[in-house]
């Protein structure tokens, strides 16, 4: 059998219907968001790019159609193509979408008695080929060639889906699924889109000491001699504190930090509580890197039932905190706290020193995923303010401690990692990610 796919008469089968789909398309181009991205425009400058015979007037259908709490629907862009009621259908496992009436008429609508407001909802914005669904969170936001793509993982909990991080001006401003057929295969979860705003959101941004701003050597060296003068009168009452949200670089390089400079035996893990979960992609365990720290902390790591344990009984009497430990309680009544923070959490004002850390987007490195598996993380925006990698606060804070260990850069300690970790071994760290700009659907080359 031979397959002719681009004779004359089948390329004007291919005009002829895209004719009838752009019938009555609404010539929204310069407002829709999907501008730049639309397989519509595409296909119309590929295989048509004439001007419409139609001079009727097109039929109209609703707009601004609200459809969920993240959905908005035009109803005159929809080509009716079905493919937003297959992924409710297939992937969400939740028949909400319906086509109604017939003929030209045909719409697409909500079934009977329900609303888009799946955990998956957001997807359909992905399959969708032109701009009849969109997302209110980036609605008006941003024009699409204007964003830069960034590889990356999602940090809402141990799934790790692959994503897109799309940036622009410094700013995050969506993220988006990316294949990887062994994790998340095309999909997302909502919960997991919209897990970059904290980026952006109080954060805190300068080294402060006893509460006023301060310099980082000013800083470092304050954070140091605390930490020195704890661990010198009792280390046994000396405790660092590690979040299950750090990158594997940062927890290798405070666990390397506690052991050899300043001999901290008491290592605490904290996170995200638990939270809803399913059988298609959502972990309960709302941490991406869980995994990444009990394989680095090893068998002696305590949880913050521990942490909170060791604090009313009055062992602990010191501590260094990275990450986040709002879930143990007030942390203003010990003697010395160190902490290093994403926010401007209630630890951050009772801190002696607080020291600014960059956020999953802000650094290159990895999480290890409830699987095993060991996914890059791609620097797509600057860290705000003067915030730092945890690694390389570490390697700072155990030059001020007298340290002779060093690391130059994240590979560097991802490589040291991978010498340690059983799982971690044979782990690809890859090539540097260069953030692509996201091209207009109608340019050539």
């Amino acid at each position: 059998m031979e397959i002719i796919t681009n004779s004359p008469k089948v390329l004007d089968v291919r005009r002829q219907m895209l004719e009838f789909t752009l019938l009555n398309h609404p010539i929204d181009c310069p407002i829709c968001d999907k501008a730049g991205e639309c397989l519509l425009q595409k296909h119309y400058f590929d295989w048509d790019a004439r001007l419409a015979r139609n001079d009727g007037s097109k039929v109209r259908k609703a707009k601004v159609v609200d459809l969920g709490r993240h959905i908005v629907l035009d109803q005159e862009r929809c080509i009716l193509c079905t493919r937003c009621i297959r992924v409710c259908n297939e992937v969400a496992r939740q028949a909400d979408l319906v086509m109604a009436f017939r003929g030209d008429r045909q719409l697409l609508t909500t079934a009977p008695g329900k609303r888009l407001d799946n955990p998956y909802s957001l997807n359909t914005v992905d399959v969708c080929p032109v701009g009849a669904l969109t997302a209110k969170d980036f609605r008006f936001s941003m024009r699409a060639w204007e964003l830069w793509a960034t590889s990356s993982v999602c940090p809402g909990c141990a799934t790790g889906c692959n994503i897109e991080i799309h940036a622009a001006r410094n700013r995050i401003r969506r993220l988006v699924p990316r294949l990887n057929p062994a994790v998340n295969k095309y999909w997302m979860c909502d919960e997991g889109r919209l897990s970059y705003k904290p980026v952006h959101q109080s954060r805190l941004a300068a080294p402060t000491v006893a509460g006023a701003p301060a310099s980082w050597d000013a800083a470092l060296a304050e954070a140091a001699r605390l930490l020195a003068a704890a661990r010198d009168k009792s280390p046994s009452t000396l405790g660092m504190v590690l979040s299950a949200q750090m990158t594997n670089e940062d927890l290798f390089a405070f666990s390397r930090l506690a052991g050899e400079n300043l001999r901290i035996d008491r290592v605490y893990l904290t996170g995200a509580e638990q939270g809803w979960c399913d059988d298609i992609l959502v972990s309960a365990d709302k941490n991406p890197n869980t995994t990444g720290a009990r394989l680095i902390g090893g068998p002696t790591l305590r949880s913050a039932a521990d942490l909170k344990q060791d604090l009313e009984a009055g062992v602990v009497t010191a501590l260094l905190v990275i990450g986040e430990a709002n879930s143990v309680g007030p942390l203003d009544s010990l003697p010395i706290l160190v902490v290093l923070a994403w926010h401007r959490d209630p630890p951050v004002s009772a801190a002696s020193v607080a020291l600014p850390l960059a956020m999953w987007a802000e650094v290159d490195g990895s999480f290890t995923n409830r699987q095993g598996k060991v996914q890059r993380l791609h620097a797509a925006v600057a860290p705000a303010g003067q915030s730092r990698p945890g690694w390389e606060i570490a390697v700072r804070l155990a030059e001020a401690l007298g340290a002779t260990w060093t690391y130059a850069n994240a590979r560097q300690v991802f490589s040291a990692v991978c010498e340690k970790a059983t799982l971690m071994s044979g782990a690809d760290w890859g090539k540097p990610e260069i953030p692509v700009q996201l091209r207009f659907a109608n340019s050539r080359g």
